[in-house]
């Protein structure tokens, strides 16, 4: 793709602000090439040597010079292959880090002030009385205790306690089974720590390594999101088209260094290093994927519809887009104690992007080989669910009303009230 439609493929990505050597990228797959078929032409004339040799061996005539000119040219066969072997690894080493092309539909723009506001639910709440941020409400209910998680860790953790503990946990189950239950996916539990292919496969690496955090001793990474061992399920795989669409939905912890990102957002549950969440994973065929993103994004909707909390749909701009998708929608919850919109579910189609880098494929009916689309979004990132639940239902009095949808998994719960 990149041979035949250098052109294209350059202006597409220069909408998304990143530039590519397409003249290093194209001289280098011509020397590989190159070397490729020198490599396959001598050794096809070491095959018939070979043969050459065992002939005239049988019918008793000398081969030594043949002998010599066939040990010679494997000296020289070896010789191009060490060199195909760090051209090979320069040519992936450049493909890697080539970000997935831009949805026609996807707006142009620069960053986030150029997304595009598609669709909005709900009311802002109302308040006779100045809202609080969600960390004031949580300290003085002693359910969130920030400095203790940084004595037992260091900043960006959060210790939650008693009824924090609760809420939590009670919007994991309660996301877990309307999906599971009413959205038809099926629950997985995936490892939390994955190898580096995983991480090359669903294109986390090798461009975002120093926002991750890795094992010592071994070449294992902490997962930054679910959607790194989901989607890796069906890595190095061949589905059969009438498997498709698969849907999956997992609760893990994930880990981000958030590196680059010191002084933002350093207060409360917006940006830990830890922190919950309920991911959506879908396999699709080419033709209906965009179809699939469209009820993935509205799966995900569903809990904040249950929950009544408003919220905001945007369409994310060329220059705000992840570097492996191709489409990406951000489902943006308020927050009235900080006056804010803040997202809570990126919900996106990378079409085959991550399918290429895992060798994800399907067989068609007629047996036709091809790579799946992969889909995914937060259903949701429970930490800032529970922010939002606690700014939305806080009451004059400091207590914090509990949604109606959660009850039954907070024990009959309807309101925490100050200690």
């Amino acid at each position: 793709m990149l041979r035949e439609k250098s052109e294209v493929i350059s202006e597409a990505l220069r909408k998304r602000g990143a530039e590519i050597d397409m003249e290093k990228l194209r001289a280098t797959d011509e020397k590989r090439r190159t070397l490729i078929q020198e490599s396959e032409s001598m050794k096809s004339e070491r095959n018939g040597l070979s043969n050459e040799i065992a002939r005239l061996k049988k019918a008793g005539v000398d081969a030594g010079d043949k002998i010599t000119h066939l040990r010679d040219l494997g000296g020289i066969i070896e010789g191009v292959e060490q060199e195909l072997r760090i051209v090979e690894k320069e040519w992936e080493d450049m493909l890697l880090i080539i970000p997935n092309i831009p949805h026609e539909t996807v707006p142009m723009g620069t960053g986030e002030a150029d997304n595009k506001e598609v669709k909005a639910w709900g009311e802002k709440p109302s308040f006779n009385f100045e809202p609080l941020p969600h960390w004031d409400i949580g300290e003085k209910l002693d359910i969130l205790d920030f400095k203790r998680a940084a004595k037992i860790t260091g900043s960006r953790f959060t210790l939650y306690k008693g009824n924090g503990a609760l809420l939590e946990r009670a919007l994991i189950n309660f996301m877990l089974d309307l999906h599971t239950r009413e959205h038809g996916y099926t629950e997985v539990l995936p490892p939390f720590m994955v190898n580096r292919e995983s991480m090359t496969g669903t294109g986390q690496l090798p461009k975002f390594e120093d926002e991750l955090f890795k094992l010592q001793g071994v070449d294992y990474f902490l997962i930054p999101t679910a959607e790194v061992p989901v989607t890796n399920i069906y890595s190095n795989e061949i589905l059969k088209e009438d498997q498709l669409p698969i849907k999956y939905v997992a609760y893990t912890p994930c880990f981000r260094a958030e590196a680059g990102a010191h002084g933002k957002d350093t207060r409360g549950l917006t940006r830990q290093h830890q922190f919950n969440k309920v991911e959506l994973v879908k396999f699709a065929r080419p033709e209906q994927s965009y179809d699939d993103l469209e009820g993935l994004l509205l799966d995900a909707e569903d809990i904040l519809k249950r929950l009544n909390i408003h919220y905001r749909v945007s369409l994310l701009c060329t220059g705000d887009l992840g570097f492996s998708s191709a489409k990406t929608y951000d489902i943006e919850v308020w927050l009235p104690g900080q006056n804010i919109y803040r997202e809570i579910s990126s919900c996106s189609n990378f079409e085959n992007f991550q399918a290429r880098r895992a060798k994800i494929r399907y067989r068609k009916s007629g047996g036709k080989i091809d790579y799946v689309h992969t889909i995914n979004g937060s259903g949701l990132a429970v930490g800032r669910t529970v922010m939002a639940i606690m700014e939305n239902y806080q009451n004059a009095d400091g207590s914090l009303a509990v949604p109606e949808a959660l009850r039954p998994y907070m024990h009959g719960i309807t309101l925490i009230s100050l200690p």
